[in-house]
């Protein structure tokens, strides 16, 4: 049987009520730890409810940097003792229903291996929208390629990052990157078999001072194809080539008329390939035809 303020976990033992803690209660976080490690239901739910303190916390201190400072009357202690109140409002928040976001993760967490409802799915992309206020919503379209899923799985948060960083929009970088690579199944590998991560196809030209892979391309001569060797850029990770990538997009002058049309799919494609991008003379509609495939 519990009391007001402690839970009873598996084998009679209690859990204590973290929420009704403050949060800067150090015995609160340790016994929360020491509770986790009994993987009872009652630790999980403690535990779903400390999260959603946690998050909820990072929204108050978000929304309070946002507002005016002090000021001239603004001091130290007062940043401090705003930051314990937002501590203890957080807790507050939470100690009873709570935002919903420690339902929703014990709901997951119960379910595991199964499909959320529809409803719950909308709650969690919803707050996923505000956790991480990503540049551009990605989804594949009905008819997309079987790889498509998992090629936008491994590729979004890229493409996303560098469309925040560039203007250029996450599903057009997704398609040149889906192009150039056959959907991720084509990638331009080093001579041990691992990925260079150049998803985009660039070359390195006599400016690029970072690692290179040589390989075999398709290039057109006349409008012919022609097998060449190649060096190309390598990376240490998809983001860095994404973000090489909209660099190279955004600063060279040769690509101006790409960035002004970011606007709109056909006219990207279509000055991708008369900045000479690429020497396939297909290539402003092949890209066209893989944009489809993004919702």
């Amino acid at each position: 049987m519990a009391d007001g303020n402690r839970l009873t976990g598996a084998a009679g033992k209690n859990l204590p009520d973290l929420t009704q803690r403050a949060t800067y209660d150090m015995q609160g976080l340790t016994a929360l730890r020491a509770a986790a490690h009994q993987q009872t239901p009652q630790a999980t739910q403690q535990a779903a409810k400390q999260f959603e303190a946690v998050f909820t916390q990072m929204m108050l201190k978000s929304m309070r940097e946002a507002t005016m400072s002090g000021g001239l009357l603004g001091s130290d202690q007062e940043k401090m003792f705003n930051g314990m109140l937002d501590d203890q409002l957080a807790q507050q928040l939470t100690s009873h229903k709570g935002i919903g976001l420690a339902d929703l993760m014990l709901k997951q967490l119960a379910t595991t291996g199964t499909t959320l409802p529809p409803a719950a799915v909308g709650r969690q992309q919803s707050l996923q929208g505000r956790a991480y206020n990503s540049a551009d919503a990605i989804g594949v379209a009905d008819g997309a390629p079987a790889a498509a899923g998992e090629f936008v799985d491994r590729m979004a948060t890229a493409a996303q990052n560098a469309s925040a960083q560039s203007g250029i929009p996450a599903r057009f970088m997704l398609s040149q990157a889906a192009l150039e690579s056959g959907w991720g199944k084509r990638e331009i590998r080093r001579s041990d078999g691992s990925t260079s991560f150049n998803v985009f196809g660039i070359k390195a030209g006599k400016n690029w001072t970072g690692p290179t892979v040589e390989v075999a391309t398709t290039e057109y001569v006349n409008g012919q194809p022609r097998k060449v060797m190649a060096k190309f850029r390598a990376y240490r990770s998809y983001d860095e080539a994404f973000n090489d990538y909209a660099n190279l997009i955004s600063n060279n002058p040769r690509y101006a008329s790409v960035v002004a049309s970011a606007n709109d799919a056909a006219s990207f494609a279509t000055n991708l390939q008369r900045a000479g991008y690429a020497t396939d003379p297909q290539y402003a509609s092949k890209l066209m035809k893989i944009m489809k495939h993004f919702a």
